[in-house]
């Protein structure tokens, strides 16, 4: 558990960074446009580069890709799941209309709408998740190629 202390510190800051990102789109109506979404990425690639980066100083000499790769692995797991339960509330309990709003926009006649909006949230964040760790970990990874 001891080990991931850090991650899942770094992973709650990211929620935090994502739900902020996704309140001022709300202000400005700009949350039913999924092109925004896109910076998402860009905000949970920050915040696993960020604790993979720590966690190699903390480590030091301990440190190696499989640790480096579930600490980002968890870092963005975390944060996923944590935005998708906030994501899930906002569009249940804060901003009813929300869906509707969406599914006029993307999926008028697709059954069970809502249940794909919030699966579709969760596995993006999971998606980009692994991708982005794996890019990151080519920044940390050790050579042990010699010339």
């Amino acid at each position: 558990m001891k080990h991931f202390a850090l991650p899942v510190r770094f992973g709650i800051a990211t929620s935090g960074c994502l739900i902020a990102y996704f309140l001022i789109l709300s202000l400005f109506t700009l949350h039913t446009n999924v092109f925004f979404s896109v910076f998402n990425g860009v905000i949970t690639g920050f915040g696993i580069y960020e604790a993979i980066k720590f966690f190699k100083i903390k480590e030091a000499q301990q440190f190696n890709y499989g640790r480096g790769f579930t600490t980002g692995v968890v870092t963005g797991g975390v944060a996923s799941v944590l935005f998708t339960l906030f994501f899930t509330f906002y569009a249940t309990e804060v901003n009813t209309e929300f869906i509707s709003e969406l599914s006029s926009t993307w999926g008028n006649e697709i059954k069970n709408f809502e249940a794909i909006v919030f699966f579709t949230v969760a596995i993006m964040g999971f998606a980009t998740t692994l991708v982005v760790t794996l890019a990151i970990m080519q920044l940390f990874k050790s050579s042990k190629r010699r010339f």
